[in-house]
């Protein structure tokens, strides 16, 4: 029996490196600015990045899926989900994003470095129906509740949304903000 359990815990050892996915936990000091907590958790074996952000009625969970180009946020508050294409332009690769939340976290969690990107997002007022197309992760996150397709705003059109927006902030490496016009409810 001892050698069965030392034969599963060594299998377990050598095996966990090959699965490559893992927890980080990112504070925020004090709770300003209303990020709270966020957990990241990269599997490099499924290409996914999956962000959690607890703080009460603002949090969210995001799910970027580097190998279908698409990432989604989940509101709480809104009782929504958000499905948008990955501007591998300005979101970091999964390898980078690993790289930076290390780093983070060796820093002792605060900022620093160069400021965030950011980025803004019209969110289209119309349901999706078919959350397939979307890719597994973000179906299988977004199934049940309205999810709605947003498209990146240009810089200069942002002004325009300004006060109807609902922040995500990925730790401190980038700003998303998903827009709604006046007339549009989601």
């Amino acid at each position: 029996m001892r050698v069965t359990m030392l034969f599963l815990g060594l299998l377990g050892l050598f095996m966990a490196p090959g699965l490559a996915s893992y927890n980080i936990n990112v504070n925020d000091n004090g709770n300003e600015a209303g990020s709270g907590q966020q957990r990241v958790s990269i599997n490099n074996e499924h290409n996914v990045a999956n962000v959690d952000n607890n703080n009460g009625w603002n949090s969210w969970n995001a799910i970027w899926d580097y190998e279908n180009s698409f990432a989604a946020t989940r509101l709480f508050a809104k009782k929504s989900c958000i499905v948008h294409r990955m501007n591998k332009e300005v979101m970091p690769s999964i390898e980078t994003l690993d790289a930076l939340v290390k780093e983070k976290k060796l820093q002792g969690n605060g900022p620093g470095g160069p400021p965030p990107k950011t980025m803004a997002f019209s969110i289209n007022p119309n349901q999706v129906d078919d959350l397939s197309q979307f890719g597994t992760n973000i179906a299988g996150m977004c199934q049940g509740i309205p999810t709605y397709v947003a498209e990146e705003i240009p810089g200069e059109n942002l002004p325009l949304y300004s006060e109807k927006c609902y922040d995500a902030n990925i730790l401190w490496i980038l700003n998303m903000s998903f827009c709604r016009t006046s007339e549009e409810q989601f």
